[in-house]
């Protein structure tokens, strides 16, 4: 949940700096990246909320190869566009990776054995987020992606392990029963 946390932050700050690039620095563009990124958030919940069964590699998949093709389109090819398209586009590369990692985010923090934690844990990550992007003095804000999808990918391998037990065993979360004593 930690690097789950500190890679979306990462994210919402590359896409408001994408967002500045290709709108103009406004409070108007800021607030919008801002729906966006809670729209996103949102319509991740409903869809995972009305899906019983998530195929996690799936996922997974959708959410790397969002961020591979945000990272391969240049800024350049979406300046290049008519406001309408660089809208269109602006929206499918910052938002898609968003949608797609809140599912698995949604879906993990569902499996959570302490849920309060869990956010807790998503909420240190997401200060940690922050303080990454002062990478981007060294890489610049396209590069940020790399990291992002290095975090997501750390996530990833620690949600494979995280419900193995001794001798790599996959277990079970015991039904959690409440016994009310008088």
């Amino acid at each position: 949940m930690f690097l789950l946390g500190a890679a979306f932050l990462l994210l919402e700050t590359k896409n408001v700096i994408g967002f500045a690039l290709y709108f103009g620095t406004t409070w108007l563009v800021n607030a919008l990246v801002f729906f966006g990124v809670l729209l996103s958030v949102l319509a991740a919940v409903e869809v995972r909320r009305r899906l019983r069964r998530v195929n996690m590699l799936v996922l997974q998949l959708m959410l790397f190869g969002s961020l591979a093709v945000a990272f391969l389109v240049p800024p350049q090819a979406v300046l290049s566009l008519p406001t309408a398209g660089r809208l269109a586009a602006a929206i499918a590369l910052a938002f898609a990776p968003i949608f797609c990692a809140n599912l698995i985010f949604s879906d993990r923090l569902a499996q959570a054995a302490d849920p309060t934690s869990a956010f807790g844990a998503n909420l240190l990550g997401a200060l940690t987020g922050g303080a990454l992007e002062y990478l981007a003095l060294m890489t610049g804000y396209q590069a940020l992606l790399l990291v992002v999808a290095a975090l997501y990918l750390g996530a990833c391998i620690a949600m494979h392990y995280a419900g193995r037990g001794p001798g790599g065993q996959t277990t079970r979360m015991p039904d959690e029963t409440v016994s009310v004593k008088t």
